[in-house]
């Protein structure tokens, strides 16, 4: 059994920190420096983790690349099994009209003001899309639609990333939360309603936020009636669903309620017009026949059902094997919690990415899809995703290396050092864990209990740090190479992720900084709105 190392260089904190960040680094460099494709940063930041976790940490060579493939694994099912199944329901709705229409639908029923429709598409759709799917997709078929009412490609990328971090620790039905309850053995109710304690503030200020980088302070001003309501309905919802409902529905429930009430107020509320903001597009492009505007709503209604009944059905358990990954299954002992490392790859056959699946079929049907057409979509999701598996299976492999050699406890250890001020960092340690595994269910198994044996030892509250993970993790996932890599599989942004990058990175700083202040005020000044 290998032991982790957790200060192998110089026998000090500091050096092994700097150098266990390394890899990270390389990344974080060559997508927003050099803007590299996210596949290259990805695969650079890889050899560098295997250099110095195999000559530093000392990690065997065999298990190295054993940690590699069990990432790889578990990148592509179920990660990208999810977003494939996604992005072909998006092709069949494309191929059948049903994006189009969708698209004049928002055309007939919206003010024509690209700060209303930006809101209501970017922010209440895009959520209700990573409540159910997640991983990527709610940014690939959002910005498309944005694309296509007339928003540049960089743009429409870059604004649905930022609107997306308010859902995502909910996002998958729930999935982050209960994984970061299953590894620090806390209950994942209180976890949640930790979580929908912290978020809700930001899912109040993403409108505004984000509408004032896009249009201006003056402009955004002008439209406040609806940032209100499509924010304050969001956060409100998420508080109590999250509270006094259940976890698993918060971001559904959320996301619909903000959806209804910010359309409905629409129509009753509009903008003074403002021709900067018109919405210049051609109305009848790419509409097919006679096909009406309401079709247009049937592929996310027929996904969200399927979804949500599999999940209650608990279909999803059907055939699921949990298989212990030969060589690697506590072949690993973790020194800094004195336990050998598990490694269970958890293969559900009828995971989420099937559901997906069937409703994708069951969409093909309802709109009569010609077989051949459902080839091509099949054809064309490939084409646009082959080069984001690539991505997230190389960027995965590195997270778990990472954690199997012991280079994110001895980033960890580093972090907790900082003592009483481990509140405003904590943020930070769920932002690399997500910007690593670009998901916040992978960012909660690597850091999550990280949190709280840092929060025991310095006498924090455990159900806070470890909420901290994930809220953070949210706001890691805008600048993730997986997440954009996947958002751009749609658009003519292939390969050139780091622009991506370079667009949101500053967002996701100032949002990271803003949650660590308002942890330490959670812990330091008002610890009654931590739940017990």
């Amino acid at each position: 059994m290998f032991h982790q190392l957790l200060t192998p260089i110089g026998n000090a904190l500091l050096p092994s920190f700097i150098v266990a960040a390394l890899p990270i680094v390389v990344v974080l460099v060559l997508l927003g420096w050099a803007r590299r494709p996210a596949w290259q940063a990805s695969l650079a930041g890889l050899v560098v983790g295997l250099v110095v976790a195999i000559f530093g940490w000392r990690f065997p060579v065999g298990l190295a690349f054993n940690a590699v493939a069990a990432g790889a694994v578990f990148a592509i099912w179920p990660v990208m099994w999810i977003v494939f199944a996604a992005i072909l329901l998006y092709n069949i709705a494309q191929r059948s009209g049903r994006f189009a229409a969708f698209r004049m639908w928002l055309l007939d029923n919206m003010p024509n003001d690209r700060r209303v429709v930006l809101v209501v598409v970017g922010f209440s759709f895009g959520a209700l899309f990573e409540g159910i799917s997640g991983f990527g997709t709610p940014v690939a078929i959002t910005s498309s639609l944005l694309i296509l009412l007339g928003f540049p490609t960089l743009e429409a990328l870059t604004f649905t990333l930022i609107f997306n971090t308010a859902p995502v620790a909910f996002g998958a039905l729930g999935v982050p939360i209960t994984v970061l309850g299953a590894v620090t053995h806390l209950p994942a109710d209180t976890l949640g309603k930790m979580v929908g304690r912290q978020l809700p503030f930001f899912a109040l200020l993403l409108p505004f936020y984000v509408i004032a980088v896009y249009a201006g302070f003056r402009n955004m001003l002008r439209v406040w009636p609806v940032l209100l309501v499509s924010g304050f309905s969001f956060a409100l919802t998420q508080f109590v669903t999250s509270n006094y409902i259940s976890y698993s529905l918060t971001d559904v429930l959320s996301s619909l309620v903000s959806l209804i009430l910010t359309i409905a107020f629409v129509r009753v509320w509009k903008p003074l017009p403002d021709p900067q903001f018109a919405i210049n597009v051609d109305r009848e492009k790419e509409v097919r026949g006679d096909i009406s505007g309401m079709a247009g709503w049937y592929p996310w209604l027929i996904v969200s059902a399927v979804v949500i009944v599999w999940t209650v059905a608990k279909i999803f358990a059907i055939g699921d094997v949990k298989i212990p990954w030969p060589g690697l299954d506590k072949a690993v002992y973790i020194t800094l919690y004195n336990a050998p490392y598990g490694a269970v790859w958890d293969f559900q056959p009828l995971a989420t990415g099937t559901a997906i699946l069937v409703a994708a079929i069951i969409t093909a049907f309802v709109v009569g899809l010609k077989p051949r057409e459902f080839g091509c979509a099949i054809v064309d999701t490939w084409v646009q995703t082959r080069i984001a598996i690539l991505t997230v299976a190389t960027i995965v492999g590195l997270a778990y290396l990472m954690n199997y050699s012991g280079l994110n406890y001895t980033l960890g250890l580093g972090v907790a050092s900082v003592g009483a001020f481990f509140p405003l960092v904590s943020a930070f340690l769920g932002w690399v864990a997500v910007f690593l595994s670009g998901s916040d269910t992978s960012g909660n198994a690597l850091f999550g209990n990280l949190q709280v044996v840092a929060a025991r030892q310095l006498d924090l509250h455990p159900v806070l740090m470890a909420a901290t993970n994930s809220s953070g993790g949210v706001m890691g996932k805008m600048i993730s190479p997986q997440n954009i890599s996947t958002g751009v599989a749609t658009t003519h942004l292939k390969g050139q992720e780091g622009h991506v990058f370079a667009k949101t990175f500053k967002h996701s700083i100032l949002l990271t900084i803003l949650l660590g202040i308002l942890v330490w005020i959670q812990q330091y000044v008002l610890p009654g709105m931590i739940p017990h």
